[in-house]
């Protein structure tokens, strides 16, 4: 039986262009944990009748690569359902929805895929959704729509749409999103799903590194990608790293011998640590522990 890779322990999330067979087929052979065929800004109304007629063979050579097979549908109210129709024929794993603004919308979707599982006679319920935050009227209310759904695993952060809702000035730094990407991360942490990052989209490596060591530093596990060269980056970065790994033993070998001794707390390299840090490390070793087992092996 398939073991899906569970969403927090998805790094990378990677939009692909969903009529382009070669880049579709090509992602397999990558390291992006999570592929994601793009139907709507990366798929021009024309094609998007030939790119839903991919959707059951591309999924397949997906899951037989160790990915986890996602798909970003239109809204319902213009070219949705015709998506769901067909895609939900490959039983994808998780349907992306795109400007989420309210509650309401994340309800419709689930209804909908619930109605499709049942029609293809999929397990109900093996479905998850990813709404897709892309205005300011969504952020605010990032709570109440990743709750509208059991079905909802992580939610999605935008950077393009959301940046010009805002009126905002694009930039390599990214400063211009900071305080939307922190906002967005409490209010996920908050109702209990994941927290995607939005993409880097420059194709700079140097950027993207920074950009995601700043997520990560955040409290951000995963992050989004709209060029595959990124994904190794990303996934080092989320990690963790040996070195990581090396330093939470170190950290958790040390307060443990202190609480033995009756001490509170120990200092270790300069550093106070308390339970919160003794309690950070043991999460960390058991996330280095279960990403083990889903190593992502790119194809040959």
């Amino acid at each position: 039986m398939r073991r899906i890779r569970p969403a927090h322990l998805c790094r990378s999330w990677l939009f692909l262009e969903g009529a382009n067979e070669a880049v579709l087929h090509g992602a397999a052979a990558g390291c992006a944990d999570v592929l994601i065929q793009e139907l709507e800004d990366f798929t021009p109304p024309p094609l998007r009748a030939a790119a839903r007629a991919l959707a059951p063979d591309l999924y397949r050579s997906w899951r037989a690569a160790g990915a986890v097979v996602a798909v970003r549908i239109n809204p319902l109210e213009q070219d949705g359902m015709d998506d769901l129709a067909a895609v939900m024929r490959g039983a994808p794993d998780i349907v992306a929805l795109p400007k989420v603004a309210e509650p309401q919308h994340v309800a419709r979707l689930d209804e909908a895929v619930t109605r499709f599982e049942r029609d293809y006679g999929l397990p109900e319920g093996s479905t998850a959704l990813l709404p897709n935050i892309e205005f300011a009227r969504g952020l605010v209310q990032t709570i109440a729509i990743a709750k509208a759904s059991k079905r909802t695993a992580a939610c999605l952060l935008a950077s393009e749409d959301l940046a010009a809702d805002l009126g905002a000035e694009r930039g390599q730094d990214g400063l211009e999103l900071a305080y939307c990407r922190q906002r967005f991360l409490v209010e996920c942490v908050a109702a209990g799903v994941v927290a995607v990052d939005c993409p880097y989209t420059w194709s700079d490596i140097e950027g993207v590194e920074s950009e995601a060591r700043r997520a990560r530093r955040w409290g951000y596990v995963a992050k989004s990608l709209v060029d595959p060269a990124h994904a190794a980056v990303i996934n080092t970065v989320m990690g963790p790293d040996e070195a990581e790994i090396h330093r939470a033993r170190d950290i958790v070998t040390a307060f443990e011998a202190a609480r033995a001794a009756g001490q509170a707390r120990v200092e270790l390299d300069g550093s106070l640590v308390e339970v919160p840090t003794y309690n950070t490390a043991k999460r960390l070793l058991a996330r280095g522990e279960a990403m083990r087992e889903f190593q992502r092996i790119p194809s040959a």
